[in-house]
């Protein structure tokens, strides 16, 4: 009886492992994870290229926020920024360039292992240099840069492919080899794990609002002229349109980070965030953050979808597993 017992859970537990193991370390098709770098690898460029307004008020060693106050502010030695110590002038726009150049090699996929942990430390380091800019948009640009940082991010869609199909002489249409690796995987999961939390902790965090119980939340964001791009207040004479587009908002960010793992509600889930999104971005005038929240949702995309998407519109190759 007890050998019976122990040989139970001794198979339970070694299932669970394998199940562990196979769930962050399984050799994955990179396809996905190419095309979040591309898109993410866009905002990144758009998001530096505009603190080149105001480049040395904002950034610069003695920028109208001192060293000494961002550090005190962080209250962390680990709050690094290497525009700590950048001065205004010629030196920090010369720095600035060259980041940028880092975040389009990056985009474009061009050294792409290399590039892309370069760009995960320059974006860090100019969230940490301007804490009072740091919004949504700056913190999934931060963790999306640093798990892109993680795989093989550059193996589709991107300039290191090019040059290993001229390197091979395989042409552009030829099956040039692509290996399934646990790097995609564990970068993936990282992604798609990171936006859980964010969704989960939103919607925990709506839950202590009285008007996402009663649901006179939804009114409340279209009426605010602050963030008003498109005129909404028609929904007034609604109020059972803003209830329910309230609770629906609420009851899909607590249960994303649960539903989204299941095959059969991950498509609804997934679905949902375009217009949710769309609707910040457009409605709300949060263009940016909107679509990189999209962005963070294709990391639940099947890489065999991302190939047949793009396939339709001619912009997917065909690969041969190596």
């Amino acid at each position: 009886m007890i050998s019976a017992a122990w040989a139970a859970a001794r198979q339970w537990f070694v299932d669970a492992w394998r199940g562990w193991e196979e769930f962050w370390f399984k050799p994955s098709d990179p396809a996905t994870l190419s095309l979040i770098r591309v898109l993410a690898g866009a905002m990144l460029v758009y998001t530096h290229l505009v603190w080149t307004i105001g480049l040395d008020r904002f950034l610069s060693a003695d920028s109208m926020l001192s060293v000494d106050f961002v550090r005190h502010y962080h209250g962390t030695s680990w709050a690094w920024s290497y525009l700590y110590y950048v001065p205004a002038g010629v030196p920090l726009w010369i720095v600035h360039g060259l980041g940028l150049l880092v975040l389009i090699a990056f985009w474009v996929g061009f050294k792409t292992r290399v590039t892309g942990i370069l760009a995960a430390l320059i974006t860090i380091a100019y969230v940490n240099r301007v804490p009072a800019a740091l919004f949504g948009l700056d913190q999934i640009n931060s963790f999306l840069a640093m798990y892109l940082a993680v795989g093989p991010s550059g193996a589709y869609y991107s300039v290191d492919r090019w040059l290993e199909r001229r390197r091979t002489g395989i042409g552009k249409r030829g099956p040039l080899p692509v290996s399934a690796t646990p790097g995609a995987t564990v970068s993936i999961r990282l992604i798609q794990l990171h936006m859980c939390l964010v969704y989960l902790f939103a919607g925990v965090g709506k839950l202590q609002g009285e008007s996402w119980w009663n649901g006179e939340a939804f009114w409340g964001a279209v009426a605010n002229r602050e963030y008003q791009t498109l005129d909404l207040t028609w929904l007034a004479s609604y109020p059972f349109i803003i209830a329910a587009l309230t609770h629906i908002t609420v009851f899909w960010e607590v249960s994303y980070s649960a539903l989204v793992w299941f095959r059969l509600t991950r498509p609804f889930i997934v679905v949902v965030s375009i217009p949710l999104h769309l609707g910040i971005a457009f409605g709300m005038g949060m263009i940016t953050f909107g679509l990189i929240m999209i962005v963070g949702n294709m990391a639940f995309l099947a890489p065999s979808v991302v190939h047949s998407i793009l396939g339709r519109f001619g912009l997917d190759e065909p690969a041969r597993e190596a």
